[in-house]
């Protein structure tokens, strides 16, 4: 298993323009909706997506990133359109 921050780095690693670029990412494990929230911010906007624990799995086994890599995309490009 790995913790959050391992997951963050991975998201960053995929779109290292997150950070640079002011958008902000946090990601936390929801026991309740049994999946990870990845949470990006921009300035006041605040957006949140929850990714299922296979998918995370998958992209941190290196074995398939695709799922996580147009979900943050779309997080991303949607936050930069406000």
């Amino acid at each position: 298993m790995y913790d959050k921050k391992a997951l963050c780095d991975k998201i960053r690693k995929l779109y290292p323009d997150i950070g640079e670029c002011g958008i902000d990412i946090d990601v936390d494990y929801d026991e309740e909706q049994k999946a990870w929230t990845v949470n990006l911010k921009k300035d006041h906007i605040k957006l949140k997506h929850f990714l299922e624990d296979q998918d995370a799995d998958l992209c941190m086994e290196g074995k398939q990133c695709v799922s996580l890599g147009l979900e943050i995309a779309q997080l991303k490009d949607t936050i930069a359109q406000i």
